[in-house]
């Protein structure tokens, strides 16, 4: 019986491939040839899984799998066997015939390769009046797809749907188009025809995987390969042919669009917004354009790309006379921009070629150079200086190409460093050395070479969809994406004991107290993305730690006073409050962090009293002097004057200057001051203080609270601990050291209760008006240069009276001990009109029945 010939032409989505394989595999073998190789690799595994690995070939241009008995071949149409005759055949993508590059090999394998018993050509209604007048005993199957196929319109990226594809015709602009994506939707996968098979396949499987949703391609998408795909959307319309830059056809365009939906299910096609002007509508479609792709209705193809396949290889001349023959039809055209020819008429033209290609062998071997795929993309010339050596090496000693060169090449190439542009580089080149290695002919030990190159292009393929992923894919936005897409809930939430966020696996940022903080990796637009998510599923962790802090104790709060102000209250090192100007300056106002607003009503107000008893409690602690003294001047037998000053130091906290106490000092009695003494207060020389409070603790606080009264903005530094004195910044806020316990004298600031020594001092050291020297000691103590010691004896009502020799004023005991006198130093004069309240002796026992105890019952005073 004669064999059948059948063309299954219609859109994409007609199952045309599918049906093809499904009678292939009806036959005792069969053979299909396909125009990429990645498709001949998906249709290689699925006829394995039928059939099993024992019975199916692959064969590529890169790829060799030629099991011992294989019965079913898969195929590039390029590298078809043409010593294989099986009973079934199919050719996939025949409108290919029409392309003006690889056309001719179509247009061959549809009008001389043929099954046995059955022969399938594949491909787009266009087809089907060129199938009618080259093949008329061709039975027509027309095949409407199973899904439709709408226009959408123009979308932002921003708006794009979910399984959405992006096309674009250059690396540049697929580039681009995938970091807009990253940034935005959180990563696309990138398929172009430049990157190896290898690459691609890993790039596909992140997009089919749900990794990412988005894809960016160039016109690659369009050749058969079954992807998820809802929307199709083109980010230009037009692309270099390689002889112009030109407007893509409708039947091309729906050639790309028709990606979108699989089976059953629509999809839909449109265009990319991108901003204003004129790339805003670069990329738009024309109604009758828009109509064709919608209707699957386009101009048929009129001609088909040709070339002579009956070479002469009796000479040089001859070859090329053959591939220049015409054809003997008018819809057959022969083919114009072929790399090979190209390269053959350039090395047809080097004497040194001239002279080995003499014989039919040696001719066919040129042929087969010039034929090896331009994978760089070096142009013809470029391509020529390879293929050239290679053809030199080849009609040389025992006609193989050099091991060591071959191994040279295949080291330099073996670097998986840089970025996506020199890997990109490095795999072409690779590629070509994976061809090379799979022509048996050309090398002495080729499955050996075979093996190497394809280690060196499968790591440079890794490491090349491993850059194209770090750069254009971010899991953790994409995660996010699909969970409010979803809604969020089914994404796992986990905070770790440091504080880490993860949802869904991916850190999204810290949590520190109540504090979220998105990752500072991320960008403006993801920070937002983050902070709306763990606003939305954080609540619950929150509500928990809330209750943890309301149950918390003492120990695990704190008050920091690094000088930023308001004062912060730390919860476990976090803040959760800040203090400010309340009814008292004992009673400061705590008002919650915005961290805390996201809590229930009920548990704010658990925080706020928590935290109220611990901040009550720190300052009853701290300031207890203070605390007493309020306490204690309440009592009713405390005088109005005693009263009066209590009130004041307390609003004070702790520190008054005497000079405008002077009337109400005056006025008090003997009881008023004895009752100040035993509240730990201090009158002295120029300050009223309670010298407890000066210690580091106290003095903390003090400086908090009195900020908080001041509504200051920022607060200095305090005195470091343990210091007695330091230098005065003029820029300090007025009473900053007076409410640190400090004094200023000039430059320098003292402590108060070291001037109350001093000056205590110094009126035990003088004898009346009579100049005297001060113990030298006192510089150190004081940590004061001479300059600075003079400021504050001024300050204590004592005056320079020129120099005097120590030793005329030593001590009777310093003398008798053999001391050795200081330096002269500078002596001083007592100018005051008044001196430091000396402690008065106790009395050395009570006599109840003396005179002296009679007078101090009168006068109030304790015998």
């Amino acid at each position: 019986m004669p064999a059948k010939l059948t063309a299954v032409l219609g859109p994409t989505n007609t199952g045309k491939t599918h049906l093809a394989v499904t009678r292939m595999c009806g036959h005792a073998s069969g053979m299909m040839g396909f125009p990429l190789r990645l498709l001949a690799r998906e249709v290689y595994d699925r006829v394995v899984a039928i059939k099993g690995a024992a019975q199916v070939a692959l064969v590529t241009g890169e790829e060799k799998i030629v099991p011992p008995g294989a019965r079913y071949w898969l195929a590039t149409a390029e590298a078809m066997p043409t010593d294989v005759q099986p009973d079934f055949l199919a050719i996939d993508e025949v409108q290919l015939a029409a392309d003006p590059e690889r056309g001719h090999v179509f247009t061959d394998r549809l009008l001389h390769r043929r099954g046995t018993a059955e022969t399938m050509l594949l491909g787009a209604a266009t087809m089907a009046p060129m199938i009618r007048r080259l093949l008329p005993d061709a039975d027509i199957d027309g095949r409407p797809r199973f899904s439709t196929l709408a226009f959408a319109g123009p979308k932002k990226v921003s708006r794009l749907p979910r399984r959405s594809a992006l096309i674009a015709f250059s690396a540049e602009a697929v580039y681009g188009l995938a970091e807009m994506l990253r940034r935005q939707k959180g990563g696309a996968a990138v398929v172009m025809g430049a990157l190896s098979p290898r690459t691609r396949n890993a790039q596909v499987e992140l997009y089919q995987s749900g990794e990412v949703d988005y894809l960016v391609a160039t016109d690659a998408i369009g050749m058969g390969l079954n992807m998820d795909i809802g929307h199709v959307a083109f980010a230009a319309l037009d692309k270099f042919d390689g002889e112009r830059q030109r407007r893509l056809t409708p039947a091309e365009i729906a050639q790309i669009a028709g990606r979108a939906g699989r089976y059953q299910t629509d999809g839909t096609f449109g265009t990319i917004t991108l901003g204003e002007g004129a790339s805003a509508t670069a990329a738009e479609l024309q109604p009758h354009e828009i109509t064709a792709v919608e209707d699957h209705d386009f101009k048929s193809v009129r001609a088909l790309s040709w070339r002579n396949a009956r070479l002469d290889w009796r000479s040089l001349d001859a070859l090329v006379a053959s591939l220049m023959q015409p054809p003997e039809r008018d819809d057959l055209k022969r083919t114009r921009r072929a790399t090979d020819e190209a390269v053959l008429r350039l090395l047809a033209a080097e004497d040194w070629v001239r002279e080995r290609a003499t014989s039919p062998a040696r001719i066919q071997r040129l042929w087969s150079v010039c034929s090896l795929p331009d994978y760089r993309k070096s142009g013809a010339k470029g391509h020529a200086i390879l293929a050239g050596r290679m053809f030199r090496h080849l009609t040389d000693g025992a006609g193989h190409l050099p091991p060591d060169w071959i191994a040279s090449e295949l080291a330099h190439l073996d670097d998986v460093q840089g970025g996506i542009d020199a890997l990109s580089t490095r795999m072409a080149r690779a590629r070509t050395w994976t061809y090379a290695a799979h022509r048996p002919d050309w090398l002495a030990d080729a499955s050996h070479w075979a093996g190497r190159a394809r280690e060196v292009e499968d790591r440079l393929s890794d490491a090349l969809h491993e850059r194209l992923r770090q750069r254009f894919v971010d899991r953790r936005t994409s995660v996010l994406m699909k969970g409010l897409a979803a809604g969020g809930a089914h994404l796992p939430l986990a905070v770790d004991p440091d504080g880490t966020v993860a949802i869904g696996g991916e850190e999204i940022g810290t949590l520190t107290g109540f504090r979220f903080r998105a990752s500072p990796d991320a960008d403006a637009g993801e920070q937002k993305r983050l902070m709306a998510t763990a606003e939305r599923r954080l609540g619950d962790e929150l509500a928990r730690r809330a209750r943890t802090l309301a149950a918390a104790d003492d120990d695990s709060f704190a008050l920091a006073t690094d000088g930023r102000l308001p004062p912060r209250i730390l919860w476990q090192g976090a803040r959760v409050a800040r203090l400010h100007k309340g009814a008292s300056v004992l009673a400061p106002d705590i008002r919650l962090a915005r961290a805390l607003d996201p809590l229930p009503a009920a548990l704010r107000t658990r925080v706020a009293d928590r935290l109220g008893r611990w901040l009550a409690g720190r300052i009853e602690g701290e300031l207890a002097p203070l605390a007493h003294l309020a306490r204690t001047a309440a009592a009713d037998d405390t005088s109005p004057m005693a009263r009066g000053l209590a009130v004041q130091l307390v609003e004070a906290l702790g520190i008054l200057p005497k000079a405008p106490l002077a009337p109400l000092l005056a006025a008090m009695t003997q009881k008023d001051r004895a009752f100040l003494a035993r509240a730990g207060v201090t009158i002295g020389v120029a300050h009223v203080f309670l010298p407890a409070l000066l210690k580091p603790g106290p003095t903390r606080w003090r400086l908090a609270l009195w900020a908080i009264g001041s509504g200051l903005e920022r607060l200095p530094p305090s005195p470091a601990p343990g210091l007695v004195s330091v230098p005065s910044d003029e820029g300090a806020p007025s009473g900053f050291y007076a409410a640190a316990g400090f004094a200023i004298f000039g430059a320098r600031a003292v402590r108060l209760d070291m001037v109350e020594r001093l000056s205590r001092a110094m009126h035990k050291a003088r004898k009346g008006r009579a100049p005297f020297v001060p113990d030298p000691d006192w510089l150190s103590t004081l940590g004061l240069d001479a300059d600075a010691f003079r400021a504050v004896m001024r300050a204590l009502g004592y005056r320079p009276a020129g120099n005097l020799d120590p030793a005329d004023t030593v001590s009777k005991a310093a003398a008798s001990a053999a001391v050795s006198p200081p330096p002269p130093t500078q002596a001083f004069r007592w100018h005051g009109t008044n001196s430091p309240r000396r402690p008065r002796p106790k009395p050395a026992g009570s006599r109840r029945h003396s005179p002296f105890a009679a007078l101090a019952e009168l006068t109030g005073r304790k015998g």
